[in-house]
């Protein structure tokens, strides 16, 4: 029998903080098969560990909340069938949610506070760190190609061996441009989460939390070095068909030189 989102949420301890752990995994969740409520339009949640419950999302995020370290090892194993190329190393980001007068919502010192522990909050707070731990992964990806395109690109004027580093450039900028289809494709940053139609008077708490993670700001960072990224390619190509064509007209200069010399020998040699 599916358990009810209100026995999900009594698991809870309301005495202490909770801890939080949100995890991108991979590039898909499979979520067929799990127990989802007719018409909901939130993210899954489903009961974990002994006192806990997980909120997953099909992009590849899952939230964990009071799971211990054990349990949280044990959920991830028993999810890992149903993720799709999963990393090698996990993405995760941590905090702790505590009950607070409901004024007070959102980022505390210690973490996050929020008036009670109803699903739908805890759902709001899960969309808003399964956008944040997905792009923390997004810039460390950036980065890194950043790090490998820039040496690259600046060697590009110099005559030896610019072929060889155009084609590696434009390698490492292709998968640069495969995480933006990604990213783009299946996260969707800038979008309200759907619950909020069901509970609109969430919108504060959502807000105040996208505000304090960056989200938006940082989905705009990333599409700027993206845009980057991509014009970068554009004029690589371009240097790479203009030195293609450079060559072919020394080839057809060669010929020409080589067939007057030929003509040449044939006249004189003919004497």
């Amino acid at each position: 029998m599916a358990t009810k989102p209100a026995d999900l949420t009594a698991r809870l301890p309301k005495d202490k903080p909770i801890p939080v752990r949100a995890c991108f995994l991979g590039e898909r969740l499979h979520l067929r098969g799990l127990y989802e409520p007719p018409l909901a339009l939130g993210p899954l949640a489903l009961p974990a560990g002994a006192a806990g419950l997980a909120i997953l999302f099909r992009y590849g995020a899952a939230v964990l909340i009071n799971l211990s370290e054990a349990e949280q090892k044990a959920f991830l194993k028993e999810l890992r069938e149903r993720i799709e190329r999963p990393l090698r190393r996990m993405e995760t980001e941590d905090t702790q949610i505590a009950l607070v007068p409901k004024p007070a919502e959102g980022v505390t010192p210690e973490g996050i506070g929020v008036g009670d522990l109803g699903l739908p909050r805890l759902q709001i707070i899960a969309e808003i760190l399964a956008r944040s731990v997905a792009l923390a992964y997004y810039e460390s990806a950036m980065a890194d190609a950043f790090d490998l395109i820039e040496p690259l690109a600046l060697h590009l004027d110099r005559p030896l061996g610019g072929g060889r580093r155009l084609k590696e450039l434009l390698r490492h900028i292709g998968g640069t441009l495969l995480v933006q289809h990604k990213m783009t494709g299946r996260v969707e940053i800038q979008d309200k989460p759907d619950i909020l139609w069901d509970h609109p008077e969430l919108e504060r708490l959502f807000l105040r939390l996208e505000n304090e993670y960056e989200t938006r700001e940082r989905n705009t960072v990333l599409e700027r070095k993206l845009a980057l990224i991509g014009r970068t390619a554009e004029t690589a190509v371009n240097l790479m068909q203009n030195r293609s064509m450079l060559r072919v007209e020394w080839y057809i200069v060669a010929l020409i030189v080589f067939e007057v010399l030929l003509y040449t020998y044939e006249i004189w040699g003919g004497r």
